[in-house]
């Protein structure tokens, strides 16, 4: 089953998806942030050319696991890609995905890490959900 991952920012979308076994999560693209409803049938779209059966978005939460005001902006988002897709949408704590991805990544200095720190989310809920292997 792939899984498509994203990490939305307020500037660049990160998107990632997992491979068709559901195990292993690679970067796939950045998408440059437009408007609400316009980056969300964009998400759709792509999601449904990778034939994605699952889209996982990154949660900011804070440093106590608490949502602030960028996860609601994050939900907001959410709210708007549920209306433009039939793929069902989950969450998924992102903690410190960003930086785990800046210091994987051998990119050149200024180039985006979006899509990165989407794989390294999505890897997270890959391994942390071995089951949705078992769905395929």
């Amino acid at each position: 089953m792939r899984i498509l991952g994203i990490d939305h920012g307020d500037v660049r979308i990160g998107l990632a998806i997992s491979d068709d076994s559901g195990a292993i999560a690679r970067p796939l693209q950045v998408i440059q942030h437009v408007a609400r409803e316009t980056d969300a049938e964009t998400v759709a779209r792509i999601a449904e050319e990778k034939e994605a059966k699952l889209i996982v978005i990154g949660l900011p939460t804070d440093s106590d696991g608490e949502i602030g005001h960028q996860a609601r902006k994050v939900q907001r988002w959410a709210d708007a890609l549920k209306q433009a897709t039939a793929t069902p949408v989950e969450f998924w704590d992102e903690s410190f995905s960003s930086q785990e991805a800046g210091s994987l990544s051998h990119r050149k200095r200024g180039e985006p890490n979006d899509a990165q720190a989407a794989a390294v989310m999505l890897q997270n809920y890959l391994d942390a959900h071995p089951t949705v292997r078992a769905f395929n």
